[in-house]
């Protein structure tokens, strides 16, 4: 086969399994790509998430550990509560919901994976201070879940794969030849900076618009939040890198962000009445 007639067949089809795979965020309605069967993902997180709580040293009976899950469940409820009010389909409906409390002062960091599982490092808690503040580091965390940014992420890795195999082909293999005679992944760093970086800042600052709804909905008084970033940035003094090498927002665009959301959505997103 000519390497026409290649590039019109995959072309075709990968045009194809683009179109009929697309969908949309939850609440936003951001366009999505999803290739990967969220069911294999949340299969795969829930096979992570157990090696994890094997590894590191968990803190099982405190209580910022019922504190965690009293805002989990919260808001778990609240967001399942909104969709069913709004006559739409519950994203987290096959969410198997979990929370582990990891005893690590060092990291200053949460995070959920695909289908509802939940970390919380004790350095985080030295930042978030407060039930407002923590409410809206899980709502962040939740919000990627929610918003299949990993069903997204993986979709995308495909079809950066292929497109760069296609690529390579059409070239006669010198991608191949640049990355050996560099010694380096040169498209994979091109790509890294000029595509997933940025798609991922677009994901981050969609779970905080979304984390500040989830919060809203729960009860939680969301102004706290762009004063948890604030104290995050100071935590993170020193840490900074530039903003295009990094796949999170700066803090000064995310506070800024969140300041022009969150009164918005206290009015558009009032918290919910359960039952």
């Amino acid at each position: 086969m000519d390497r026409r007639k290649f590039l019109t067949y995959m072309g075709c089809g990968c045009c194809n399994i683009m179109i009929a795979s697309c969908g949309t965020t939850p609440i936003t309605d951001r366009r999505q790509l999803k290739l990967i069967p969220e069911a294999k993902l949340n299969a795969q997180a829930s096979q992570i998430y157990e090696k994890v709580k094997k590894n590191e040293k968990l803190i099982t009976n405190s209580n910022e550990l019922r504190q965690i899950k009293d805002i989990g469940k919260k808001m778990q409820d609240s967001i399942s509560e909104y969709f069913y009010q709004t006559n739409q389909n519950d994203p987290t409906l096959n969410f198997d919901w979990e929370y582990i409390l990891i005893d690590n002062k060092k990291v200053k960091n949460a995070w959920c994976m695909p289908g509802g599982k939940i970390a919380v490092y004790t350095g985080m808690l030295e930042v978030t201070k407060n039930n407002n503040g923590l409410a809206a580091v899980m709502g962040h965390e939740i919000a990627h879940a929610v918003a299949k940014h990993s069903v997204e992420r993986a979709s995308r890795n495909v079809v950066i794969n292929v497109a760069t195999q296609i690529t390579d082909v059409l070239t006669g293999g010198k991608l191949s030849t640049v990355n050996r005679t560099t010694g380096m992944n040169t498209v994979g760093l091109l790509t890294q900076i000029g595509i997933f970086n940025p798609f991922n800042r677009k994901q981050e600052s969609e779970a905080d618009y979304l984390g500040l709804i989830f919060s809203s909905l729960s009860g939680y008084d969301i102004r706290e939040t762009p004063l948890l970033w604030k104290r995050m940035k100071e935590a993170n003094k020193g840490k900074k890198i530039p903003e295009f090498m990094s796949t999170h927002p700066s803090a000064d665009n995310r506070i800024k962000k969140i300041n022009e959301w969150i009164y918005e959505v206290m009015i558009k997103y009032p918290p919910n009445t359960l039952g």
